[in-house]
């Protein structure tokens, strides 16, 4: 029996949704269990009410039943597990694992009310709360039928017992007079009773009927989006690669006339081609973080294994040192860890992410300034700190640092080039490794060379 909507689109969303449900009425049905010990026990000692010799040995074996067959469905569920992926609307699924514990439950819960009063037992409003939550995981034409057929045979042997033909069970002294002997009672709470069922199960299956509709609408048009998006950064990419190559190009012809391949040049032709060499370098660059923003942003998952960020910064520090003792900047580096515990990452991404950092350092650091690399970490995590006393970043500009194509005005006053993508980039790397990062503007080592800035990465141990 094929009980999936047709409309439905994400699978893997409805099955792990029926799974959670399906372990959630394994766990309530123990306190079920635990509630009828305790009634049972209850209608045994109070002196004012109670229950003939039938009754006294027809509940337990109930509550006995619902017991075994809830740890049977618990061995079932553990045996089964419904991965997501073996999953199939033609097979056994989680859906009809939820309709086999519903019809089990109704079938307890109409024992119960039949040996506690059938038409008069306070127990059969529970149909009511059962016929709500088949309706929000069953099709509403299954749960009608259920409940079609349950109220049949309740309101069938209520009929029988007024004529004599099936004994009452009652609870003695909980009303003043019986009920179910009252022909206006039988009809009118029968017709009320059956509204109150039937009405709930309607509306509690629209409105879940509705919900899921447009949760599965909603879903296909995140895939659609998601879609739109790998086509919009692989024709960005595509484009980009393309523009790339003339630039190339450029580059090469200017190093011709550079190293005076094609014969000599006047002083004042040279500086002005050394210049246009400089500024093809930073489109360059601007093309480079581009194109690792767009796969960045292409990649669904990133290759993870253990990784030593200890051994990921020294070879960094290693590369930046030329540019740092060209300006003549105090670069340091000391690991204060209590916990020596490596990073679940992408090696790659990671070293991506702190060379932007510590290269950027280097570049609004000015002469003779002061570079801190210190890794910090508590039991969960390991923390990086990477702080200097350059240009800084105004107050009221830190919010935006992590934005597309944001730039300092502190940047832009002093005619420093860039791209503006670095700590975008950089961002979506710590934001893939479920880290975080913060910037903080003066740091810790601010003077009068400069504000400083301080970032911190903070990445889970594996």
């Amino acid at each position: 029996m094929n009980l999936v909507p047709k409309y439905t689109y994400n699978y893997d969303a409805l099955w792990s949704f029926l799974n959670r449900r399906n372990l959630w009425f394994i766990k309530i049905r123990y306190l079920a269990v635990l509630a009828l010990v305790i009634l049972y026990v209850f209608l045994l000692f109070v002196p004012q009410l109670r229950l003939n010799t039938t009754q006294i040995v027809a509940l337990p074996i109930i509550s006995f039943s619902v017991l075994f067959y809830n740890i049977s469905f618990r061995k079932i569920y553990k045996n089964l597990k419904f991965k997501l992926s073996e999953c199939d609307v033609e097979k056994f699924n989680p859906l009809h694992f939820a309709l086999i514990q519903i019809i089990f439950d109704i079938v307890a819960l109409y024992l119960i009310t039949y040996f506690t009063g059938n038409i008069e037992s306070p127990f059969a409003l529970l149909f009511i709360l059962h016929g709500i939550i088949g309706s929000m995981i069953l099709p509403g034409p299954v749960v009608f039928l259920m409940f079609g057929v349950l109220l049949a045979c309740f309101f069938t042997i209520s009929v029988l017992e007024y004529y004599g033909v099936f004994f009452h069970y009652s609870i003695v002294g909980l009303y003043e007079f019986p009920l179910y002997d009252n022909p206006y009672f039988l009809l009118i709470y029968s017709f009320v009773f059956m509204i109150m069922i039937f009405g709930g199960i309607f509306f509690a299956n629209t409105i879940a009927h509705e919900l899921y509709k447009r949760e599965q609408d909603l879903k296909l048009a995140l895939d659609k989006l998601n879609e739109a998006e790998i086509a919009k950064q692989k024709y960005t990419m595509g484009i980009v690669h393309e523009i790339k190559s003339p630039i190339v190009a450029v580059q090469s012809y200017l190093d011709l006339i550079i190293g005076k391949f094609l014969g000599p040049v006047s002083p004042v032709i040279e500086e002005r081609i050394q210049k246009a060499r400089k500024r093809s370098d930073e489109a360059i660059q601007i093309i480079n973080d581009v194109l690792q923003i767009s796969k960045l942003k292409l990649l669904d998952t990133i290759t993870k294994e253990e990784t030593d960020i200890e051994e990921i910064i020294s070879y960094i520090i290693e590369q930046k040192k030329i540019s740092a003792d060209a300006k003549n900047i105090m670069l340091f580096f000391s690991d204060k860890r209590t916990y020596l515990k490596k990073i679940m990452g992408d090696r790659e991404l990671l070293r991506l992410a702190l060379s932007n950092l510590i290269g950027n350092s280097v570049k609004y650091t000015n002469n003779g300034g002061k570079i801190e690399i210190i890794l910090y970490s508590t039991f969960r995590e390991t923390i990086i700190e990477i702080c200097d006393d350059g240009i800084g970043i105004p107050q009221d500009e830190l919010k935006n640092v992590f934005r597309d194509f944001y730039r300092s005005s502190l940047i832009r006053q002093k005619g420093i080039e860039g791209t503006g993508l670095g700590l975008t980039l950089v961002k979506q790397i710590i934001d893939t490794h479920n880290g975080k990062i913060t910037v903080q503007s003066p740091s810790r080592l601010s003077d009068n060379v400069g504000p400083g800035t301080t970032f911190r990465i903070y990445l889970r141990h594996s």
